[in-house]
């Protein structure tokens, strides 16, 4: 089983966080934060498939790839570094350089994220003068993690935090996270960022593979707009403090390890689906009994991708055909005569679709269980034993406004 505990990144032992109102594009905000841990870290990410990258994301590619510790990463919302050029790598080094001199480690220890508008110049005395700032006041308290979740936040509505504990080798182990993400959200990789700190020993190798592994049925399976962001970020930070024997092989210990991540990103690809821009519902489609998880993958996405599937759900409108339809054109290849498709909510569910035919069904009782917080459409393929879920939002007048006047 597992325990969530209180607090988000800096749950785990020796993990730091500060935030801080640099006015990068708000005001009367927060809009960075650093996440800091004094022990050097081996780290892990994930990026954008985009082949268009935020300086920040080349940065930060550097790093997980290199055999050198990680101690920091710091983040600000509101101008992403993206499409910036030279002087976008050069804010990225200024401040990384600006944590080496507050904090004493090396600035090629030092991460970068950005997240908001693409195509402007991030204010580089704004951001070192941040980073004094939050440097001063670093805390390992659940507070301190807290605020980091929120000075990240663009067009979020929530912020996005969460802690596990479990035991490895006798010892206590804590995995935290924080994310963002609401608007620009089609994840290939993985505007959504996401930060993991855990206190476990393991090697950077099966670190890499656990979180890529993970990525692919948690992050990889959101859908808010379509849109693949340029600036897609995952990086967690294992420290080691928590003393249990070093994992070097995929053991019994690695695979627990991978199960908790997977109950931690799942967590977090599940808010920020559900906080899309403008949303009022979670949207989410479960596939089971298909041919190949490949297969279940895509009619699951392609449900939730859809425009007119996330109409459906925004009007409580028992279109089923549409979902139906979202499946055809996803590239799997099914009979859609052995097909069945049911509605679930908390208020019930409901069969519309049986190999092939579609049923009689109460319309009240249909509008009923679509106008939960949270909807699924579950779909039986009844023709393997496969299966795959995806996670998006309903599509809404507020998603357009939002988007429409996103620069001012």
């Amino acid at each position: 089983m597992t325990e969530i505990t209180e607090g988000g990144i800096t749950s785990g032992k020796g993990f730091f966080a500060a935030s801080t109102a640099a006015g990068i594009k708000y005001k009367n905000r927060t809009d960075m934060a650093m996440v800091f841990s004094k022990e050097p870290c081996v780290c892990a990410g994930t990026f954008t498939s985009n082949v268009v990258k935020a300086a920040c994301v080349q940065w930060d590619m550097k790093i997980a790839k290199s055999d050198k510790p990680m101690h920091a990463v710091v983040i600000n919302s509101g101008i992403a570094n993206a499409c910036t050029g030279e002087e976008g790598f050069l804010a990225c080094e200024k401040t990384a350089k600006g944590v080496e001199e507050a904090l004493g480690v090396s600035f090629e220890s030092v991460a970068v994220a950005s997240t908001g508008v693409i195509g402007m110049q991030l204010p580089v005395e704004k951001l070192v003068n941040g980073v004094k700032d939050m440097a001063s006041k670093l805390s390992d308290t659940i507070e301190a993690g807290t605020e980091a979740s929120k000075a990240i936040m663009t067009t979020d509505t929530i912020n996005k935090e969460i802690a596990v504990k479990f035991e490895i080798d006798g010892k206590e182990v804590t995995i935290g996270g924080m994310s963002k993400g609401s608007g620009m959200i089609h994840p290939n990789m993985c505007t959504m960022l996401c930060f993991l700190s855990t206190d476990i020993a393991i090697k950077k190798d099966l670190l890499q593979k656990a979180v890529s592994e993970v990525v692919e049925d948690t992050f990889n399976m959101i859908t808010v707009d379509g849109d693949t962001s340029t600036n897609d970020t995952l990086m967690i930070m294992a420290n080691g403090l928590a003393k249990n024997a070093m994992i070097e092989s995929e053991n019994a210990d690695y695979e627990l390890f991978k199960e908790k991540l997977m109950y931690v990103c799942r967590y977090l690809a599940r808010r920020m689906a559900g906080d899309g821009e403008g949303a009022t519902a979670l949207f989410e489609a479960k596939v089971v009994n298909a041919k190949s998880v490949k297969d279940a993958k895509l009619m699951a996405r392609s449900v939730v991708g859809s425009n007119l599937s996330k109409a459906a759900i925004y009007g409580h409108d028992a279109n089923f055909g549409r979902f139906l339809c979202a499946m055809g054109y996803s590239g799997a290849i099914f009979d859609q005569n052995d097909v069945e498709l049911f509605f679930e909510s908390k208020a019930g569910r409901m069969k519309v679709f049986d190999h092939g035919t579609p049923l009689s069904f109460s319309e009240d009782e249909a509008t009923k269980i679509l106008s939960e917080p949270e909807v699924t459409i579950f779909i039986d393929m009844n023709e393997g034993d496969a299966e795959a879920t995806a996670w998006g939002c309903d599509l809404t007048y507020d998603y357009v406004k939002i988007n429409a006047d996103y620069r001012s």
